[in-house]
């Protein structure tokens, strides 16, 4: 579950934070969490669960395009969105490993959905302040992306990830190295490879299933092969903090990720970005109340689409040309924590593109498809803490997506309970 306002001491305690993060938790100072307490285990196990509420103005229809997210609250009565079984810990000096199970109930059929989210080792005594990971992990892209949904403030995917990263966020086999850079202040770079094809690759290989339920931008599936390192996505990414004053801090990040899509045989895909995090905390606070933290991320995708032939009707077939599509959009979140146990906020997102999707029959154009038109969402949010095990989130969506015709009012209650020991999230 997220910690919000906890505050910062020094560079080193973050550092240190933000390995636990990735390794597991063994590596957290003993005080930084209430995970962390007590003596070394061997194994962390816990379960989240993550459920809501509500009702829209949208019927379940589109409802289950404008909540692009997988775990999204997307029907009108209830959602188990998810109950994550989580394994974490030490495995031996060398090597830490984590796990997430994610179980969930389809929305619209009540069909049981089990998936492996992450499973992955990580290293823990290279020197020079290196770092391997290896396994299937959440693409370490941004602030959203690398986390799970019960680490998130807000009850919902952010509009241009669901875009962007699909429902499931961007994640895969591969490995990673990092790299801790020297210094008075958290800095770290990070290098990763991972597989393209998958459902939870769908800007880059895809597989057919993600287009025939989702084709991006109206585009034909292509099989395509991994022959090279050049079949394979590749991420870069650097994170740096200062500290600005007594109990604030600014946190910066940039990240790109690069590789084939499933369009055609040279056909690839970019995406970069850059985000922030501003977080305030009086020295004198309880529990780590009040608080301020202003979080924001904006990234764009460049999408080779290649040139496809659409026979559907033989007799009339129809040339879709090849064009690179850019998609691109953020969001901005103020949250603050006015009293312990309270907190209240506010979420704009934003996003856009350009470039003609198909629409099929010869048709094109961006404004009918709901996963690439201008959308604008407002959400407030108040959140109540009865303990850090568990939370309450009430909120409230304003959608306007030039798919639809009349605005979108959407109103959700969700519930969280933490069981067991869960190690920290970076924050």
């Amino acid at each position: 579950m997220a910690q919000v306002g906890t505050p910062d001491a020094d560079a080193a305690r973050r550092a240190a934070l933000e390995r636990a993060a990735r390794d597991g938790g063994s590596a957290a100072p003993a005080a930084s969490t209430p995970a962390s307490r007590g003596p070394l285990r061997l194994i962390d196990v816990s379960l989240d669960l993550l459920a809501a509420v509500g009702t829209s103005t949208a019927r379940d229809a589109d409802l289950a395009d404008l909540k692009g997210g997988a775990h999204d609250a997307k029907k009108r009565g209830f959602t188990l969105q998810q109950a994550e079984l989580g394994l974490a810990g030490a495995v031996d000096p060398w090597f830490n490993g984590k796990a997430m199970l994610i179980a969930q109930l389809d929305p619209d059929e009540g069909e049981t959905i089990v998936e492996l989210e992450e499973a992955y080792l990580t290293t823990t005594q290279l020197p020079a302040g290196l770092q391997l990971k290896f396994g299937t992990f959440l693409t370490e892209f941004g602030r959203v992306n690398p986390t799970h949904p019960h680490a998130w403030d807000w009850m919902d995917q952010p509009v241009v990830h669901s875009r962007v990263f699909g429902g499931d966020g961007m994640r895969g086999p591969g490995g990673r190295l990092s790299w801790l850079v020297p210094g008075p202040r958290y800095s770290e770079l990070f290098l990763g490879v991972q597989n393209a094809n998958g459902e939870t690759m769908t800007s880059f290989l895809a597989n057919d299933e993600v287009y025939e339920e989702r084709a991006l931008a109206g585009r034909a599936f292509t099989e395509r092969e991994t022959r090279s390192l050049g079949d394979v996505v590749w991420t870069l990414r650097g994170v740096t903090e200062f500290e600005l004053g007594v109990g604030t801090t600014l946190s910066l990040g940039a990240s790109a990720v690069g590789g084939p899509n499933a369009t055609g045989a040279d056909a690839e895909t970019l995406i970069y970005g850059a985000d922030f995090v501003l977080r305030w905390i009086p020295e004198s606070n309880q529990k780590g109340y009040p608080f301020w933290k202003l979080q924001g991320e904006v990234l764009q995708r460049a999408f080779e689409a290649a040139e496809q032939t659409d026979e559907t009707d033989p007799l009339n077939p129809v040339l879709v040309t090849g064009a690179t599509l850019d998609d691109y959009g953020g969001y901005l979140q103020v949250l603050h924590g006015f009293t312990e146990g309270w907190a209240a906020g506010l979420r704009v997102d934003y996003a856009t593109g350009s470039g003609d999707s198909y629409e099929g029959a010869g048709a094109f154009g961006r404004d009918g498809d709901p996963y690439r038109t201008d959308r604008l969402r407002l959400s407030p949010l108040l959140a109540w803490h009865p303990s850090e095990f568990s939370r309450v989130r009430l909120q409230y969506d304003y959608d306007d997506s030039d798919h639809l015709g009349d605005e979108v009012h959407s109103v959700w209650l969700g519930f969280e309970i933490l069981i067991g020991t869960h190690p920290p999230h970076s924050y």
